[in-house]
């Protein structure tokens, strides 16, 4: 007699399963969002892979603790947090890992009351706006204020560490701040630290990086550098980047917006009909009127 012939059992292409969810789409947005960060770019990688194993796992019916999501971004401002904050839930509500998959941003002003009987209130409320998506808190570190007795940081810090521990499969809370500032808060609120999953550094860009990042913002903007102006840009950068307050992307779309004023400026006090040549290209004394090059700070970062 014929011995049965057993089915082979299950198997799942993960490669076919990440883009049926859509996430090689947000990947793929997430490289052409930014330049640059290719260590953030794979750690995120990394992790949306994890997510899809563990989604494959369990339909397969190996059951496993699920993955701890809570987050950690530390870096400069200007390197590209947010807007990897806002990829990361879109990635966990494509994999199921989130309902809504939407983001809240706030800051300790958001958390925190300033009377007795206010933290708690406000700090529900933005845990119940994020329900079901990411809570991400920049700053994080301006919850805990030691030196201050009658702060009420730490009322939130106790509402938040109870959530992220009960509400974990409904909301994913990322911390981000200066690295060495966000260092020191995990050292005096190792809750927190237990709680983390994913820690991710941010690194600051470099000069040419930058200056692809003007050209960037430029071209959405429906402006370009003539060449002298782009030269005088790649001077400003280095220039820029030695100074204080210094915030990476954000300082570059500071000083294109004060630029963008110049030209306008000058357009319009030049008394002369103008054409689309006109407006829509910076040149070299645009740029170079900056403070910058007399060793001053611009107006802002």
């Amino acid at each position: 007699m014929a011995e049965a012939v057993s089915d082979p059992p299950p198997r799942i292409d993960l490669r076919r399963e990440a883009e049926a969810a859509g996430v090689l789409d947000v990947l793929d947005q997430l490289d052409r969002e930014l330049i640059g960060l290719a260590p953030v770019k794979r750690r995120i990688r990394e992790t949306a892979a994890l997510l899809v194993v563990e989604r494959a796992r369990q339909s397969l019916g190996l059951q496993a603790e699920p993955p701890t999501l809570h987050m950690s971004f530390t870096g400069n401002p200007g390197t590209g947090k947010t807007t990897v904050a806002l990829r990361m839930a879109e990635i966990l509500h494509r994999l199921g890992y989130c309902r809504r998959g939407h983001l809240i941003s706030v800051t300790r002003d958001d958390l925190v009351g300033q009377y007795i009987g206010h933290t708690a209130p406000k700090t529900k409320d933005v845990i119940k706006k994020a329900m079901g998506g990411v809570l991400f808190i920049d700053e994080a570190y301006y919850l805990y204020r030691p030196e201050n007795e009658r702060d009420y940081g730490q009322e939130a810090i106790e509402i938040l560490l109870q959530v992220m521990e009960n509400a974990r499969d409904d909301l994913v809370v990322i911390l981000a701040g200066y690295g060495d500032r966000m260092a020191r808060f995990f050292e005096s609120n190792p809750g927190f630290r237990s709680r983390i999953g994913l820690h991710v550094d941010f690194p600051d860009y470099g000069d040419d990086e930058l200056l692809r990042i003007a050209e960037i913002m430029l071209d959405r903007m429906s402006f370009r550098f003539a060449p002298a102006a782009r030269e005088a840009f790649a001077e400003y950068v280095a220039l820029r980047r030695s100074q204080p307050h210094f915030a990476n992307a954000r300082s570059v779309r500071n000083a294109l917006d004060r630029m963008r004023l110049r030209l306008a400026h000058r357009l319009y006090e030049s008394g002369l009909e103008v054409g689309t040549e006109d407006l829509t290209t910076l040149v070299e004394t645009d740029v170079r009127a900056s403070r910058v090059f007399s060793g001053g700070l611009p107006a802002a970062n």
